[in-house]
């Protein structure tokens, strides 16, 4: 373990607080302290770093990350660490640990083919191993990640853990055995659990079944952190339905990327707005996050009816020309309530960014429209066509929000920023397709285009709403902000060049403008590169018991 001195920089400490000038000493792997500039003694520093014209801060927190699969590939997760990530939490839906109850497959659709079979094989046969929640994560661990690493347990995988993949409600026993493995799961260090109630099989998880389960997260003090039942035409419904689990079950409770979809519902964001302020003035621990673009992304299979994936039978159903035209007539003519996203954003909005089959590959790129018009088909028809063919979902970005919607979230005091996303490495993820450019550039975006560009919100409420804020939601109290005692996890930015460089057509290209980065203590960034350091430490909720 060394001591670091980084001297003459601008130090936001985490907390909004105003800038000051001030040197910071890391010894091992804690801020040891800080001071006015040339009150630290650098003769007693192993490494003294000059941080003049440039930013000192907490590094940031990522409260919805999709690293799973990244770290499986490598621990570096290069995307994330060149825009100062130097947490990740991650657990929205699906969460390869625990395995037993009714889950028959660990690893989720599409892990394959982003692995390959050799390295698949491994994780497949590790991950069946994995009986307690912890277990996956202590793996990670071993193995070595650049940044911390701590998680959600999934929704879709409490739900299967009780019910498989059936549609329809769970009984009672399945509710049960759902609550005892959440109980088991937050003692092993889980935050809560993350529900994606549009993706199944969370999406058959009826509020009856999510309050009995957040009463167990409650009593953890852990968080009930949701991608609502709906962004889009239901989207007052679907906070009420958050608010009625929050209150009912007494659990704090976070919305994932909170977002208005589809043009004719872009005004309903001031009333949500005023919903949660009402909610959180009347008492209940209510927050939110987002991350800084106008477009969404997820799966093509968004735009199908929750009952055409009911028992992992999708493919089955999209080949059955009977459920086929059920299918499309139920995109077109919907019947029930769920969030469709293909009527709602319409195919011109639609960008496929993935296609591994090789028939249809060369729409990789193209609006659902255009591929709709070169095969001569319908939207819902090409929708359905490129599914079957694919025989796997093929991630979109969905142009689906407001740029004025964007600044009103951005300067709301309980909001968040989060990527949605993995960590990548361009040498290797060029190969994918297309990436949502958040993987790249979240908060290097809110950095130089909220705070620098259109002055929206200031550089100390962007830092705070990237470190400390994430961490108090988290229950993080030794992480986020730069205090004497605090974890070393730390970085140096320039805030007049810090950017973004990825776009949605042209993605793969890492920010620019972090210089360093230290976590717990251990330098991961050196002027501008990647050091190959691998400390990072599992970080975990309140409810952990030691084994």
């Amino acid at each position: 373990m060394t001591s670091t001195l980084i001297i003459n920089g601008r130090i936001i400490d985490g907390s909004g607080n105003p800038w000051f000038y001030g040197d910071l000493l890391i010894d091992g792997d804690r801020i040891a302290r800080i001071g006015a500039p040339g009150t630290i003694d650098q003769s007693g520093a192993d490494v003294v770093i000059d941080a003049t014209d440039h930013v000192v801060s907490p590094g940031f927190i990522d409260i919805q990350s999709h690293s799973i699969v990244p770290i499986m590939t490598e621990g570096r997760v290069l995307s994330k660490v060149t825009q100062g990530v130097t947490t990740e939490i991650m657990g929205e839906a699906w969460t390869p640990a625990p395995f037993g109850g009714r889950i028959t497959d660990p690893l989720s659709e599409g892990v394959r083919g982003r692995l390959g079979d050799e390295r698949y094989e491994e994780w497949d046969a590790l991950a069946r191993t994995w009986t307690r929640f912890g277990d996956w994560l202590d793996e990670f661990e071993r193995r070595g990640t650049s940044v911390n690493i701590g998680s959600f347990i999934g929704g879709g995988t409490v739900r299967e853990w009780g019910m498989g993949l059936e549609a329809g409600d769970a009984t009672e026993d399945a509710i049960q055995a759902m609550k005892k493995m959440v109980e088991e799961s937050m003692e092993d260090g889980a935050f809560g659990v993350a529900s994606a109630l549009i993706y199944p099989p969370d999406v058959y998880m009826s509020t009856h079944e999510l309050i009995e389960i957040m009463k167990v997260v409650a009593a953890y003090n852990g968080v009930h952190i949701t991608h609502m039942r709906s962004e889009g035409d239901e989207l007052e419904q679907g906070l009420t339905e958050t608010l009625k689990i929050a209150e009912e079950s007494g659990v704090s409770s976070e919305i994932y990327h909170l977002k208005a979809i589809g043009t004719a519902n872009w005004p309903k964001m001031r009333n949500v707005i005023e919903t949660i302020n009402a909610a959180r003035a009347r008492g209940i621990d209510i927050t939110a996050d987002m991350y800084p673009y106008e477009g969404a992304g997820t799966g093509l299979a968004a735009c199908l009816p929750p009952w055409c994936h009911a028992d992992g039978k999708r493919q089955e159903n999209l080949l059955n020309p009977e459920t086929r035209a059920r299918i499309i007539d139920d995109m077109v003519n919907q019947k029930e309530p769920w969030e469709n996203w293909g009527l709602m954003i319409g195919p011109e909005n639609i960008l496929l960014a993935q296609i591994a089959h090789p028939d249809i590959h060369k729409y990789q790129g193209w609006f659902v429209a255009d591929v709709a018009k070169d095969l001569g088909k319908d939207w819902p028809e090409t929708i359905c066509h490129l599914l079957a063919t694919n025989e796997r979902d093929i991630f979109c970005m969905y142009m689906a929000m407001s740029t004025d919607n964007l600044e009103l979230q951005a300067k709301l005091p309980w909001i968040t920023f989060s990527t949605d996303a993995g960590g990548v490495d361009p040498v290797w993820a060029t190969a994918l397709g297309l990436t949502h450019p958040r993987a790249y550039g979240t908060y290097t975006r809110v950095l130089g285009r909220f705070v620098r560009e259109r002055e929206w919100i200031t550089l100390e409420d962007a830092v705070r709403k990237c470190s400390s804020a994430v961490a108090s939601r988290l229950g993080l109290r030794d992480r986020g902000l730069l205090h004497a005692g605090q974890y070393a996890d730390v970085i140096i930015f320039d805030a007049k060049t810090v950017t973004d460089n990825a776009t949605y057509t042209d993605p793969h290209h890492l920010s620019t403008g972090v210089r360093d980065m230290w976590v717990n203590g251990e330098r991961v960034l050196a002027d501008n590169e990647h050091t190959g350091a691998m400390p990072g430490m599992q970080v975990r909720g309140p409810g952990y018991v030691a084994r």
